[in-house]
């Protein structure tokens, strides 16, 4: 026994000494390579052949065996029909929806790659073409929502078509975002509106008084610093605090205001949140339903094209993604074990 784990044993090792010399060949060639190349790389989906492709899976599955073999002959012979009106030029030339996401952080993280990602569609995209945004965003900082929304008005300048599909939520920040749409759509249940704003901190200048602990904040300019974290706030900074935020509520008001002019501000501005039914009785959005369904509805009539910029990631970043991925997985099938065996007859 003791022979065989020995041997079992260095075995093992020997395969990890490949796998760790495979790895540093490839890292060496990557590094001789430089870094030279993009930083990121475009992604692109044609969302209509992949819906064909699991409709004809699906058919395929429900069909008895002996039909399998006609339908197969049908999808080769669509095929080459589509390939011949192609090759022919046949018919007028389809539109083209082009799909981007956004998935919003406090800071939003996102703005960046949505404002290349736009560069690329105003470079591309033909007249009649539309852009759908899948937006979701509970909102964040005041400027970088400002400049996210700015990105998205960058499509309605140049005169393209844009659809916002919201299916979870789009407030505040987010909201602001998808007012830039000709067309706003939500799912029922999405949670739209919070035109408002907010800003808190808290304030320890008790506590280290208790303590005798002095903080001396010097500032130059008389509204530097209205409120602060360990100094003693003042009731003219309360109101010079207060005054700002005022003013950032108008310009988001005014924002809205001016691209949903059908809206009644004042009765939404309130900070409030409405649900997608609600905000469609609000004005807050033009219709009801999914992304998902507008887009299979598009689909018929014509090409729907996802793309997406992602970073290109270095040769340790992607092992350790995988390792990463892999402990998830070994963790999370750990849990569902223990936790299924809760209900196992004993």
């Amino acid at each position: 026994m003791n022979e065989w784990l020995t041997d079992f044993g260095m075995f093992l090792a020997q395969v990890l000494s490949l796998v760790v010399i495979g790895g540093l060949v490839v890292a060496v060639a990557v590094k001789a390579r430089g870094e030279v190349g993009e930083r990121t790389r475009l992604r692109i989906e044609e969302l209509n052949a992949n819906r064909e492709y699991r409709r004809r899976r699906l058919a395929m599955a429900a069909s008895e065996p002996g039909e399998r073999k006609r339908l197969l002959k049908g999808f080769r012979r669509d095929d080459k029909s589509r390939s011949r009106r192609g090759r022919k030029g046949r018919g007028e030339p389809r539109q083209t929806v082009w799909v981007l996401d956004f998935h919003g952080d406090i800071r939003a993280s996102a703005t960046g790659r949505l404002g290349e990602e736009v560069s690329a569609l105003l470079d591309t995209a033909g007249e009649g073409d539309e852009v759908v945004i899948r937006l979701e965003s509970a909102g964040g900082l005041v400027h970088a929502y400002g400049l996210a929304a700015a990105e998205l008005d960058r499509l309605r300048a140049a005169k393209l078509r844009t659809t916002v599909c919201v299916d979870k939520v789009a407030a505040s920040g987010g909201y602001l975002m998808a007012c830039a749409a000709d067309q706003l759509r939500a799912a029922p249940f999405a949670v739209l509106g919070s035109i408002g704003v907010v800003a808190q901190l808290p304030n320890v200048h008790r506590l280290l008084k208790r303590h005798d602990i002095d903080v001396e904040l010097l500032t130059a300019g008389r509204y530097k610093r209205t409120l602060t974290v360990f100094g003693e706030n003042t009731e003219e900074g309360r109101a010079k605090f207060r005054e700002d935020l005022e003013t950032i509520h108008s310009l988001f008001k005014r924002h809205v205001a001016e691209r949903r002019r059908h809206l009644d501000i004042e009765t939404v501005a309130t900070g409030e949140v409405w649900y997608g039914s609600e905000a469609l009785e609000q004005g807050l959005v033009d219709a009801l339903g999914t992304s998902e369904a507008y887009l299979a509805e598009r689909m018929k009539d014509a090409r729907v094209i996802s793309l997406k910029l992602e970073p290109k990631r270095k040769l340790s970043e992607r092992l350790g993604l995988a390792v990463s991925r892999g402990v998830e997985r070994a963790v999370e099938r750990g849990l569902e074990v223990l936790e299924a065996g809760r209900w196992q007859k004993r």
